[in-house]
């Protein structure tokens, strides 16, 4: 104790002298360290004391992804500690997240990224930040990077609560050829392998999907993706050109009303508009290298994506429209291009270990037409309002890691995000243009490795964007006036936490979290105008373990708990709907006994306050996947993979909200809206290796 309390009076002291340090970290390594004994851990993660600047940061290996279990490809989400991945619609939608306290919908507030290409869609037909992963293969996943909270310069929009970056692989170590047969129609098809090509390598991927599931309007999921990737070079110097091809059509049962289960209208599975439903294509092409030499790394990718989104949803049923139903087409058409470049090097300055470096990301969106609409069973009736919208946006950082001492380090940087929104809008009033930017600095302290354990102090500013459309609106679809938003909404996080292995085999995290919100802006995509709530504050505390008790078995423990609050004082209430209080994961993975594999996963997924004042909450969600699989030689297997074992009848996800069924008052009915989670699914796996 004496030894820490010394260690935390040299930190006060240093407090003005570490204000120009931060990370600088390349974006495929490990950050550079003092010297120190560092104990390797393989198995599900890779975040072992020495490689993260924060205890909420770590590394998800291809190992994890192969051997768990997902109902659906935005699941790999699931991977990440505290995560929550649900759906409240059709399986070709993106899917809903939740994380740190937050319903972040379908992205606003958790940046995505595949090889640097950025997943979150901003001034989306849907939603701010929309984040749909249903185009990644993950047999062609290497890892996955994840980081949470507001400290790190080279994350920027969306990042509030964390962010995800998928990183692909240039090859791989064997062929694969799959077909899945499973519950409720599910096929899915996979053909993989890479092999030596004009001095490099070519990686190819396809992936075929179909599925009805347990609905009774079947989705009729059809989905085709791809991937051709050519790499050559090595670890000092080499690049990578890759093309991806998604293509999905889908019908959806969307969340429908508590009581007209209860009253028998329509069973857990039905539907009150048959006609709901989507399609969804991206089509992108992406080049990245790398230089390096002895004491830098230089770093450059660009990416451009052309993609379309066509949404059909019916939430109200018959509040605004009684004859012909409220259902409406969200539909947008885009091409995004963008280019990233970083220099880290590393050197000395008064005798004193530094490492530096500077970046600059670049993002253009060009969105035309964005539309929302009303229709009937999907066919247009009206226009609620037509858009095109041009948003760029450009953002410089730079950081530093100062060794101050074999276990002190400090990492601090400033980072500059600038945004022009342009708006040419059918709403009379609101077409024009919007500029904003936004400056945050970041600073972390880590201590030690004392007793195989790291502490560590984060500190950070963040923002997310809100919807071009509402940087430029006048007045909403009704005519009464409105402000425009603010077009970049400001965060502050800070995080306390320690890392530790003094158990051999045992990685454990534990943070104690908080993080500020100027305001939860959002432009509602479902109603074409912008709901203004509160500023906010989350505080929490998660404690992730990753244990391998045999080489042959491994366990993965996560708990979160969360409280989430406006800080403005309203009668209706203070809690923020939607907002995640606890969640807990477990599982057990048994790998090659014999020819015998396996595992098992509970999820907890807690209760949330539907409403401001609390009078209104959700039941919590308890599921458990599993898996059983026999090695049949040494390169074919056969994998039985089920979900939802106990059969629960529980909630993906539950809103409050008022809507109208056919003779209901003209007003509505107040009810909980809920999305139902699949029933007992079982799925077959044929996979061989070439």
């Amino acid at each position: 104790m004496r030894s820490m309390k010394h260690h935390w009076a040299i930190v006060a002291g240093l407090g003005t002298l570490v204000a120009l340090s931060a990370p600088c970290r390349a974006a495929d390594e490990a950050p550079v360290q003092a010297p120190m004994q560092m104990v390797a851990v393989s198995g599900h993660y890779d975040n072992a004391v020495g490689t993260s600047d924060a205890a909420s940061q770590g590394t998800i290996t291809a190992d994890l992804i192969a051997n768990r279990p997902a109902l659906r490809t935005g699941e790999m989400l699931e991977f990440v500690p505290g995560m929550i991945v649900t759906q409240h619609s059709g399986d070709g939608k993106a899917n809903q997240y939740f994380l740190r306290g937050f319903n972040l919908d379908h992205g606003t507030d958790f940046a995505t990224y595949v090889d640097g290409m950025p997943v979150n869609m901003r001034s989306n037909a849907h939603g701010q930040g929309y984040s749909d992963l249903n185009f990644v293969i993950p047999e062609l996943v290497d890892r996955i990077d994840y980081k949470k909270g507001t400290y790190f310069a080279d994350e920027g929009d969306f990042a509030s609560a964390g962010a995800a970056h998928f990183r692909m692989a240039d090859a791989l170590a064997k062929g694969v050829a799959s077909v899945t047969l499973g519950s409720y129609g599910y096929q899915r098809a996979v053909l993989a392998d890479s092999f030596a090509a004009l001095d490099g390598t070519l990686l190819y991927g396809l992936e075929l999907g179909r599925n009805n599931g347990p609905w009774d309007v079947p989705e009729h999921v059809r989905k085709y993706s791809g991937t051709l990737r050519y790499s050559a070079g090595g670890k000092d110097d080499g690049y990578s050109v890759t093309a991806m091809a998604y293509h999905n059509t889908w019908n959806a049962t969307d969340q429908v009303p508590l009581r007209a289960v209860q009253e028998g209208l329509i069973d857990r599975y039905g539907a009150i508009d048959a006609s709901d439903g989507g399609q969804a294509s991206r089509y992108s092409l992406a080049y990245a290298m790398h230089r390096r030499s002895q004491d830098s790394v230089f770093e450059f990718d660009a990416y451009v994506v052309h993609s379309s989104l066509d949404l059909f949803s019916d939430f109200t049923y018959f509040l605004d429209d009684p004859v012909n139903g409220d259902q409406f087409h969200q539909s947008e058409r885009r091409t995004m291009g963008g280019i990233n470049g970083s220099q880290t090097w590393v050197g000395k300055l008064f005798g004193l270990d530094m490492r530096n470096k500077v970046g600059v990301q670049t993002r253009y969106d060009d969105v035309s037409p964005l539309g929302l609409y009303d229709t009937v069973a999907r066919v247009r009736t009206g226009t609620v309002r037509e858009d095109k919208v041009k948003e760029g946006s450009a953002a410089f950082y730079a950081e530093n890691t100062s060794y101050w001492t074999p276990t002190l380090r400090s990492i601090a940087g400033l980072r500059y995000d600038a945004y022009r929104f342009n708006v040419d809008s059918s709403v009379a009033g609101d077409s024009g243009t919007a500029r904003d930017h936004k400056l945050a600095p970041k600073l972390s302290l880590i201590f030690g490795p004392w007793e195989r354990t790291e502490y560590f102090i984060n500190y950070g500013a963040g923002f997310h964007s809100n919807d071009a459309r509402g940087t430029t609106q006048t007045r909403l679809p009704d005519g009464s006036p409105s402000a425009p938003v603010t077009p970049l909404v400001g965060s502050r996080g800070a995080e306390l936490g320690l890392r530790s292995e003094l158990i051999p085999g045992l990685q454990s995290s534990l943070s104690l979290w908080r993080l500020d919100i100027d305001s939860e802006l959002v432009f509602g995509g479902d109603s074409g105008d912008t709901q203004p709530s509160r500023p906010s504050r989350r505080i929490g505390v998660e404690w992730s373990n990753h244990y391998i008790a045999r080489p042959w078995l491994l366990f993965d423990l996560d708990l979160a708990t969360s409280h989430s609050r406006y800080t403005q004082a309203d009668p209706i209430g203070n809690y923020i709907p939607e907002a995640l209080q606890k969640t807990a994961s477990f599982g057990v993975t048994v790998k090659d006994v014999g020819r015998w594999y396996g595992g098992v996963e509970l999820r907890y997924f807690g209760p949330r306050a539907l409403i401001e004042d609390d009078s209104v909450r959700s039941a919590s969600t308890v599921l458990a996947y599993g898996r059983i699989g026999y090695q049949i030689d040494r390169a074919t297997r056969l994998t039985l993979d089920g979900f939802n074992l106990f059969d629960r009848q529980a909630s993906d996800i539950d809103y409050d909200y008022p809507s109208r069924l056919p003779g209901e008052p003209a007003g509505g009915v107040g009810d909980i809206h809920f999305h139902p989670v699949e029933p007992r699914t079982v799925r077959l796996t044929l996979a061989h290796n070439f």
